[in-house]
């Protein structure tokens, strides 16, 4: 073996290395979920003060792969029905890719609101030791914008940061216990936290009540932080989503649970 040859592999073998051990900083201890979990919802929209049935929602959690390692693929999908679109249209598809140990590999949104449509991606690597994001915005006008980002730190986003904090341990937390997160989207990065508000009890729509865990997932917008997401997850390991409200461009809409099925951990949290 030469020096130029030698030299080139410790250069390949540090740069491996240096990528393994940023990804591993951002991977975590899945304690909430299994692949093969599915989750559906019934969608509310507020219209003049009244709160309407405007669709179903649903959730699915599977193990697939990404790059030719095995990956979670979980993805989130609204669609409101017929009468509903004649006064707002909601549509929006959330996928992500993670590792099994919920290190964000990939995100995709597309969202359209009343008549207003865009797609966000974000490609993560891991090389040079830093979270390295390649990000991507479709615009409503049909533009293509693309960004290059390094991080010192981990970045997330919406759905990869959910899978995460779902395994969160709340022993502990007291009202308002904050979480600070920075989450990216196909534009840029925004300081972001979780909000812990207790704990209430929130009837679903498969006429179960659950004490759940209050969060509210907050962005940083002029200084101040904004309330995007409520959501109610069960007091137990599973941290299922019961309820979310959500806080949209155009008004607000709520979902709430209709069924759950392959959920890894028992549900501990039903109030008789």
């Amino acid at each position: 073996m030469t020096m130029k040859t030698l030299k080139n592999y410790v250069i390949a073998l540090v740069m491996l290395l240096t990528a393994g051990s940023a990804q591993a900083q951002c991977t975590f201890n899945n304690t909430s979920f299994n692949s093969g979990e599915f989750l559906s919802y019934n969608l509310y929209y507020n219209w003049k003060f009244v709160w309407v049935k405007a669709g179903t929602a649903s959730m699915s959690t599977v193990l697939s792969r990404y790059g030719g390692k095995p990956a979670y693929r979980a993805s989130l999908t609204t669609r409101g029905n017929n009468k509903v679109d004649e006064m707002f249209v909601l549509r929006d598809t959330l996928l992500s890719y993670c590792s099994e140990e919920l290190a964000p590999l990939y995100y995709r949104k597309g969202a359209r609101e009343g008549s207003h449509y865009t797609v966000d991606e974000v490609f993560y690597d891991y090389a040079g030791g830093k979270c390295n994001l390649r990000q991507h915005r479709q615009h409503n006008s049909g533009e293509h914008s693309w960004k290059k980002n390094s991080y010192d730190d981990c970045v997330y986003d919406m759905l990869n940061i959910f899978l995460r904090a779902r395994s969160f341990n709340p022993e502990g937390w007291k009202k308002g216990h904050i979480v600070k997160i920075p989450i990216a989207d196909g534009t840029g990065m925004t300081n972001a936290i979780l909000k812990y508000s207790g704990t209430t009890n929130v009837k679903a729509d498969n006429g179960v009540k659950y004490r759940c865990l209050q969060l509210s997932y907050m962005e940083q917008e002029k200084g101040k932080y904004k309330e995007i997401v409520r959501f109610y997850v069960t007091d137990d390991q599973n941290h299922i989503p019961v309820r979310l409200d959500m806080f949209l461009r155009f008004g607000s809409a709520k979902a709430f649970l209709t069924s759950m099925k392959g959920n890894r951990n028992p549900v501990g949290c039903v109030v008789k």
